[in-house]
């Protein structure tokens, strides 16, 4: 990384502002501005101008243009999906519920089957189907604890059936996760995720 010379505390401020704020629009799912556009409407605002627009018109724009775009990712994450899971189904290995959520025993434990109403503890590592890591405990170092009935569907039916001291890898279609809304930045609507979860023990 160059060096950057600041010349003031202010404008020091002001980059780690707008890195903090790219850093958030990311996150909300925001992949690309017109930064000539976005400077514009800082100094109207910033030097006392009149706005081109008024917040009515500016809100009806962004929820418009921010349902667009996670349309358009959505129809292309489920097409994505559905072309990964019935190639994946074909695998050695990979077993499939009615449900549609496929798995994988990756090493089989000997202890109980947790119910609905248990809480269990997890090692787990979550990616997209492009690899795109979006949660890990593992990566954390802590597994992590939680009700069986608190997390995604495909969570729920899967850990249902593992014992303890199994490692699984599920393939979770979007329905089963997160669905049309998606989650964060990392998981866009109808994502279909993959997760390696290790059920250490029954809390």
């Amino acid at each position: 990384m160059s060096e950057q010379k600041f010349k003031g505390e202010l404008e020091e401020f002001s980059y780690a502002l707008g890195l903090s704020i790219s850093s958030n629009l990311i996150q909300s799912g925001v992949k690309t501005i017109e930064p000539s556009s976005f400077m514009l409407a800082l100094e109207d605002i910033f030097t006392g101008k009149e706005p081109q627009l008024t917040p009515d018109q500016a809100n009806k724009i962004l929820q418009e243009f921010m349902e667009k775009q996670q349309n358009g990712q959505g129809k292309e994450n489920l097409e994505q999906g559905l072309q990964f899971l019935a190639e994946n189904r074909e695998k050695e290995g990979v077993n499939e519920t009615a449900s549609g959520l496929q798995y994988m025993v990756l090493e089989e434990g000997d202890g109980e089957k947790p119910s609905p109403a248990d809480e269990v503890k997890c090692h787990y590592h979550g990616t997209l189907i492009d690899g795109t890591v979006f949660d890990s405990s593992v990566q954390r170092g802590e597994p992590a604890t939680f009700p069986v009935n608190g997390v995604i569907q495909g969570w729920v039916e899967a850990l249902q059936m593992m014992t303890t001291g199994s490692k699984w890898r599920l393939f979770v279609p979007s329905d089963l996760a997160y669905g049309d809304r998606g989650a964060g930045g990392a998981i866009g609507p109808h994502s279909t995720l993959i997760f390696e979860v290790e059920l250490l023990e029954i809390v």
